[in-house]
Parts: structure tokens; C-alpha cells; sequence
């Protein structure tokens, strides 16, 4: 019973951790990534469809992105979901490709976006520790309940506490190692 109980929330937060680091991947560096546009929807005859369906994205040069749709009727809306998300991009299109020229980032908009990667770390760090208390709470009333001992409880708790720090540590990484990249100039 512990056991699928640490196992449970184990997998509850590697999954915050990397819900935490496609956050990070969807923050704007100075370098062209097709990450960026993952989280862009076109409309497409009437239902908000992902960009990376209805297109191919490349990276040509570091401050370039290209996008061609499949569907070159779709050109146009393509680039005003492009215009119209936050990250500050202007498309420009021939008709069949549409081009994005990734400008650098100014001291300021750096300092920014790591205090938007903060707080995105910051959430999957509450997310953790939020699991951490479920799979507590769960141990605890286990342990009232007599089905387990009051050793198996501490160890299990203790166990559960590893897993928390060991998954904290792993966001702090990728916090540090993206605002390393933000600030990199």
C-alpha cells in the first residue's frame, strides 16, 4: 500500500516537472526554437488546432524561424495566431512560407522573462509540494487506521520527503539552466 502510494505521487511529480519545463521551453530566448510556437492554435475550419498539426516548423538560421502550412489556404490565419499570442513575434509571409525574424532581446525583457521563468518554477515547485501533502495525508490516515505501523509510516514519509526534494532540485536545474540561457547575450 505505501509503496503504491510513493509510487503515485513519484509520477505525479515528474509530471509537474515536466509540465514545469515545456513552460521553460515556451519562454522566449534570443535564439530561434520551434518550441516556441507549440502553444500557438490556428483556427482551422472552425476548431482551434495546434500550429505544429497544420505545419512544418524550421529553423534555417539561429534568429529565423519558418513555418509552412500544409494547406496554403491557411497562410493568413497562421500568421494572425502568430500576431495575436504574447510572445511579441511579427510574421512576415510570401503567400506559402511564413518567416519569423526572432529580434534580440533588450537588458530589460531579459530581466523579465526570468522573473516569468521564476514564477513558472515557483508553480511546479508548489504543484510538488502540493502532492508531497496528498501522499501525507494518505500515509497518516493509513497509520490511523492501524493497516500500517508507526515505523513503516516514518520511513514512508521520509522516503516521501526524498522524492519531494529530489524533484524540487531537478526544477531549480532547468530554472537555472534557462535563465542562464535568457541571459546569455
Amino acid at each position: 500500500m505505501i509503496q503504491e502510494v510513493l509510487k503515485d505521487a513519484k509520477e505525479r511529480m515528474q509530471k509537474a516537472v515536466e509540465a514545469t519545463r515545456r513552460e521553460f521551453s515556451a519562454i522566449r530566448t534570443g535564439r530561434a526554437t520551434p518550441a516556441l510556437l507549440e502553444r500557438i492554435t490556428v483556427e482551422y475550419y472552425g476548431v482551434p488546432t495546434p500550429i505544429t498539426q497544420l505545419a512544418t516548423i524550421s529553423v534555417p538560421e539561429p534568429r529565423l524561424l519558418v513555418v509552412q502550412p500544409w494547406d496554403k489556404r491557411i497562410v493568413k490565419d497562421v500568421e494572425r495566431a502568430i500576431l495575436k499570442s504574447d510572445l511579441g513575434l511579427v510574421p512576415s509571409s510570401d503567400g506559402t512560407v511564413i518567416r519569423i525574424p526572432i529580434p534580440p532581446l533588450t537588458e530589460e525583457r531579459r530581466k523579465e522573462l526570468v522573473r516569468v521563468a521564476r514564477k513558472h518554477a515557483e508553480d511546479g515547485r508548489v504543484a510538488i509540494r502540493n502532492i508531497r501533502r496528498e501522499a501525507k495525508e494518505i500515509i497518516e490516515n493509513l497509520e490511523d487506521e492501524g493497516e500500517i505501523s508507526e515505523d513503516e509510516a516514518r520511513r514512508a514519509l521520509d522516503e516521501l520527503q526524498k522524492l519531494t526534494d529530489q524533484h524540487i532540485q531537478e526544477i531549480d536545474r532547468h530554472l537555472s539552466r534557462k535563465e542562464e540561457e535568457i541571459l546569455e547575450v
